[in-house]
């Protein structure tokens, strides 16, 4: 699933759309509509300008001019594509002024559109942005919780917008193990989980994110900071550190990919 860098690289590759208008719109997939009525949706969105275009956590926010917001989650296999003809897995298609087309493709259809006058609850509800929350919040927000590292990383209500990708790759970089219980990170090693989350997130957005699978940005570039992976997916292969093999467990369902020597509870 995209994670917080590859939709902020999707956000970032739609700021040519500020500005236009929209014409019309199409859904041909109403299972990415979640059962909202799709004539009536197109309605609410033609003919309104896009005032903005900015990430939320792992949600795309089109802010209509006046008009709320069109809401946008990437699922598993989403795609925003600017241009280029609309195929089988096309399940909207917004016709804009100046001669563009905003498609929405979605092989497996996890993902969702949404319109709403306002934020959706389930928006608002996400926790604090990582690139932004102040290390002293950060803190305490770990000595409250009395769960496992990996797990709390994964909770969008904790902070918004990470996923097994990057907190893979920042607990490595602070050193921590994945079942490390979040309440005992303090100080020190808590200063170095915030500081590797930050770093962790800016390079792969520098990096256009992390193309595993599906995940290309509007203008059908892959990312680059796959490359850069030192444990996600990297299991039974050398420690970039140690060379010790990298191990995997499970934490909150999920994969966890670890150093055993290098990351300590």
């Amino acid at each position: 699933m995209p994670e917080l860098p590859e939709v902020e690289t999707v956000a970032r590759s739609l700021a040519p759309l500020v500005g236009r208008r929209i014409l019309s719109a199409e859904f041909r997939g109403l299972r990415v509509l979640r059962g909202a009525d799709p004539d009536r949706m197109a309605a609410s969105l033609q003919g309104h300008r896009i005032a903005a275009i900015q990430r939320y956590g792992k949600f795309i926010l089109v802010s209509l001019q006046g008009a709320g917001y069109l809401v946008i989650h990437l699922g598993m296999t989403g795609r925003v594509l600017l241009g280029g003809p609309p195929g089988k897995h096309t399940h909207a298609i917004l016709t804009l002024d100046r001669g563009g087309v905003l498609l929405y493709d979605d092989s497996r259809q996890f993902g969702c559109l949404q319109y709403s006058r306002e934020l959706p609850q389930r928006v608002q509800k996400l926790g604090p942005e990582p690139l932004e929350v102040p290390f002293p919040e950060f803190e305490a927000a770990l000595s409250k919780r009395k769960t496992r590292i990996k797990s709390l990383l994964l909770n969008q209500s904790f902070l918004r917008g990470i996923g097994n990708i990057y907190a893979d790759e920042s607990l490595f970089r602070a050193g921590l193990h994945p079942l490390a219980l979040a309440c005992r990170i303090r100080g020190d090693r808590a200063r170095r989980l915030h500081r590797a989350i930050t770093a962790v997130l800016t390079e792969a957005i520098a990096a256009g994110g992390s193309s595993i699978s599906d995940y290309v940005d509007a203008q059908g570039r892959k990312g680059f900071f796959q490359l850069s992976h030192r444990v996600y997916q990297r299991t039974g292969e050398p420690c970039v550190d140690c060379g010790a093999p990298i191990r995997r467990v499970i934490v909150a369902q999920r994969s966890s990919h670890f150093c055993p020597k290098c990351q300590k509870r």
